[in-house]
């Protein structure tokens, strides 16, 4: 293991709106690769760095959040600041099982230009220099055609120079113009991961796959395939051995909100520390299973 591992994770946080049951909200902030970081960098302690990499505006908001994440020990640098932009915001409402439903309000965030900007040439010549880049299906979404395909070639020169990269695929339709074009942007970047960290329904939704066979076969060089099943095992394929870990079983379920972000930042610490993929499947489940019980995307520290 790189004993100081840098890791940059890149996506969208956005302000987050927590509808409680007396009708009122309450305001905080995520967004599913800010929560893996944030999870990451408590998971790790004292070992490496974390850098988010996003697009703010000028804003209280955005100034808020930038607070929130060094109190958080993340790193800024790569954080860019537009003037006369605003981050997006959603509003969460969970149902008495603890499922959750998104509002959403981000056609006009500032993230949508965070490779399109002058500025965004140093971050992305800096990103083949991390040990680990980590991003989303979201991140693939919100950062349009033209960052995709600027951070896609950052992607394949990061692997070059030795960099793993790590994908989770959390697919929302409702960030795509088609099916069609999701699965368009979602193949090349598949092409150039190590480690895959799937969602068994979104896989289901985006590519049609009807079993966990199909999707570990669609996948064959990809070195490290996690299958996350909710409240069911996960299933890995490392190495061509395969693993089956079973999730943990809380007694009451508050608010399913980062659950699968949580899992993921609590694997890819337990790997990059050495720990091997049974290992690190289990401290995924231990970490949702503390989150699930919590209200909203970040449980206190």
């Amino acid at each position: 293991m790189n004993t100081n591992p840098r890791i940059a994770l890149i996506g969208e946080c956005m302000i987050e709106l927590q509808h409680r049951a007396d009708g009122s909200l309450q305001q905080s902030f995520g967004g599913d690769t800010l929560n893996t970081a944030v999870y990451l960098r408590r998971e790790l302690g004292a070992i490496g760095s974390v850098d988010y990499v996003t697009a703010l505006g000028d804003d209280s908001f955005s100034d808020a959040m930038c607070r929130q994440w060094a109190d958080e020990g993340l790193g800024l640098e790569r954080v860019q600041r537009l003037p006369g932009r605003l981050p997006g915001l959603y509003c969460i409402q969970t149902d008495a099982g603890g499922e959750r439903k998104f509002l959403y309000w981000r056609n006009e965030a500032a993230v949508r230009e965070c490779f399109t900007t002058p500025a965004a040439e140093p971050i992305l010549a800096a990103l083949p220099g991390y040990d680990v880049v980590y991003l989303s299906g979201i991140t693939l979404a919100v950062i349009g055609e033209v960052g995709r395909e600027r951070l896609l070639l950052a992607l394949i020169e990061a692997r070059r120079r030795g960099a793993k990269v790590v994908f989770d695929n959390n697919y929302r339709p409702r960030l795509w113009a088609s099916v069609e074009a999701a699965r368009a942007a979602y193949r090349p970047v598949l092409a150039e991961v190590d480690i895959a960290l799937l969602t068994e329904d979104d896989e289901q939704a985006l590519f049609g796959f009807a079993d966990s066979e199909q999707v570990f076969a669609a996948y064959p060089e990809i070195a490290e395939v996690v299958l996350k099943r909710g409240a069911n095992e996960c299933l890995i394929r490392c190495n061509a051995e395969h693993f089956a870990v079973p999730a943990l079983k809380v007694e009451r379920v508050v608010d399913t909100t980062a659950a699968g972000d949580s899992f993921s930042a609590a694997y890819v610490a337990s790997r990059l520390k050495g720990g091997s993929p049974a290992e690190a499947a289990l401290a995924g489940h231990r970490l949702a299973s503390r989150v699930i019980q919590v209200p909203g995307a970040l449980i206190p520290r």
